[in-house]
C-alpha cells in the first residue's frame, strides 16, 4: 500500500508540474503577445529616426544600377534610391533587363554620396529634392503655428492669382514628397505652399514628439490656410500624401477655416487608419488579439506612458468613411489598388459614399505614393481635369 500510495502521490506532482509548466508556457505566450502588440502601437506613433533599407545594390556602372529583385525596384517608372542610410541619393528610371533575382535600370543620376561603394538602399517617390530642380521661381517661408515657425516652401503661380494649393506629405517623410504636384497645379493657376508639419523632422516638434496620425497636425494645416489667406489667397485647395490624407480630411472637417476650401486632392491617403492598421497587421502575420490590443493602446488616455502619447488619438473620429457625410467640397482621389501599404479599400468605400462629390481615380501596378512615378501623365492628367471642373463650378 505504501508503493501504491507513494506512486499516486508520484503522480500528483507530476500532474501538478505539468500544470506548472504549461501555466508558464502560457504567462510566456501572453508576455510575448503584450510586448509585441506595445512594440507595434509605439512604431505606429514614433517618428522613425532612419529607414530600413530592402534593396541590395549589386553593379553600378556610369548608366545604370543593378539591384535586388523586389516589388518596388521591378515597378517601372522613375524614382529616388537612397543608399548609405540616406548620406546618398541617386535617381533611377526605366527597368533594362531583369530576373528572379536581380533587376538592371537606367541610372539617371547621382545627386550625392558615392554609389559605388554603397551595398544597400531604398526606393522612394521623391524624385525632387528641392523646388529649385522644377525651374520656377520659389522662396522659403515660414509658418506661424501652435508649436512656432514650421518651414515651407512657397512657389507662386505663373500669374498672379487668389487660388491657392496647400501641400501634405505623408507619415515618416517630408515635404519634399509634394514637389511632383507643384508643376500641374501650377499650370493651372495655383500658388503651391508645400508645409511641414509637427514631428517630421522640419517643423517644431509636439512635447511629446509622437504622430497623432492627423488628429492633432491639422491644426498645422489650418495655421497654412491663414498663412495663405493673408498673403492674398481667396480659395485653397488642400492635398494630402498617406497620412497627409487623414489629416487634411480632419483640417476640412475641424478647422473654423474650411469654409476657404474648395476642394481636396488625396493621393494614397489613409481615410480610415482601423483599415489601414488592420492591414498592417495582416502583412506582419499579427493575430486578431494583437491588432485590437494596438487599436486599444492608441486610443486610450491610459495607455499614455506605455506609447509616449501625451493624448489618445480618436480613431472614430479619424475614420471618413463612417463620417462621409460631413464632406461638403469636391473630392478627388489617386489610388493604387496594388499600393502594398495603405490599401484602396477605405477610398473605394468612401467613394461609393459620396459618388455625388468623390472623384476616384484607380490605379493598378504603382507602389504607395509613387503613382506619379509609375504613370506620371495619366497622374497629371487627372488632376488638371479635375482642377478644370472645380473651376467651372466654383466660378
Amino acid at each position: 500500500m505504501a508503493r501504491t500510495g507513494g506512486s499516486w502521490s508520484g503522480r500528483r506532482i507530476a500532474v501538478v508540474a505539468a500544470a506548472l509548466a504549461l501555466g508558464a508556457v502560457a504567462l510566456s505566450a501572453v508576455g510575448a503577445a503584450a510586448a509585441v502588440t506595445v512594440y507595434f502601437a509605439r512604431t505606429v506613433v514614433t517618428p522613425p529616426r532612419r529607414r530600413a533599407e530592402d534593396l541590395r545594390i549589386l553593379a553600378v556602372t556610369e548608366s545604370t544600377v543593378t539591384l535586388s529583385a523586389a516589388e518596388d525596384s521591378l515597378t517601372p517608372g522613375e524614382y529616388s534610391l537612397w543608399f548609405s542610410q540616406d548620406a546618398g541619393h541617386a535617381r533611377v528610371g526605366e527597368i533594362l533587363e531583369y530576373s528572379a533575382e536581380s533587376v538592371t535600370r537606367v541610372l539617371l543620376g547621382v545627386d550625392f554620396g558615392d554609389l559605388h561603394s554603397a551595398r544597400a538602399g531604398r526606393f522612394s517617390g521623391w524624385f525632387y529634392l528641392s523646388p529649385g530642380e522644377l525651374g520656377v521661381p520659389w522662396e522659403d517661408v515660414f509658418v506661424d503655428t501652435e508649436l512656432g515657425p514650421a518651414p515651407a516652401w512657397l512657389v507662386p503661380a505663373e500669374a498672379p492669382g487668389d487660388r491657392w494649393v496647400i501641400q501634405v506629405h505623408g507619415r515618416a517623410v517630408r515635404r519634399q514628397e509634394a514637389l511632383r504636384a507643384i508643376r500641374v497645379f501650377r499650370a493651372a493657376g495655383y500658388s503651391s505652399l508645400v508645409i511641414s508639419y509637427r514631428n517630421d523632422g522640419d517643423a517644431p516638434p509636439s512635447p511629446d514628439h509622437r504622430y497623432a496620425l492627423g488628429d492633432t497636425e491639422w491644426r498645422d494645416v489650418e495655421a497654412a490656410i491663414r498663412f495663405a489667406l493673408d498673403r492674398g489667397a481667396r480659395e485653397v485647395v488642400l492635398m494630402g500624401w498617406s497620412m497627409g490624407g487623414a489629416t487634411v480630411l480632419q483640417c476640412l472637417t475641424r478647422s473654423e477655416l474650411a469654409s476657404v476650401v474648395r476642394g481636396v486632392v488625396l493621393d494614397s491617403p489613409v481615410v480610415d487608419w482601423v483599415t489601414a492598421l488592420a492591414y498592417q497587421a495582416q502583412l506582419n502575420r499579427l493575430p486578431p488579439f494583437v491588432r485590437e490590443g494596438v487599436l486599444t493602446l492608441l486610443s486610450n488616455r491610459w495607455a499614455g506612458p506605455i506609447t509616449g502619447q501625451s493624448a489618445p488619438i480618436d480613431l472614430t473620429r479619424l475614420d471618413l468613411v463612417a463620417r462621409a457625410a460631413e464632406l461638403s467640397v469636391p473630392v478627388l482621389i489617386l489610388h493604387s489598388v496594388d499600393d502594398g501599404f495603405v490599401p484602396a479599400t477605405a477610398s473605394e468605400a468612401l467613394a461609393y459614399a459620396r459618388p455625388d462629390i468623390v472623384t476616384f481615380e484607380r490605379f493598378t501596378t504603382a507602389r504607395h505614393t509613387k503613382i506619379w512615378n509609375y504613370d506620371r501623365e495619366r497622374w497629371e492628367s487627372a488632376i488638371a481635369a479635375w482642377l478644370t471642373r472645380l473651376s467651372s463650378t466654383s466660378g
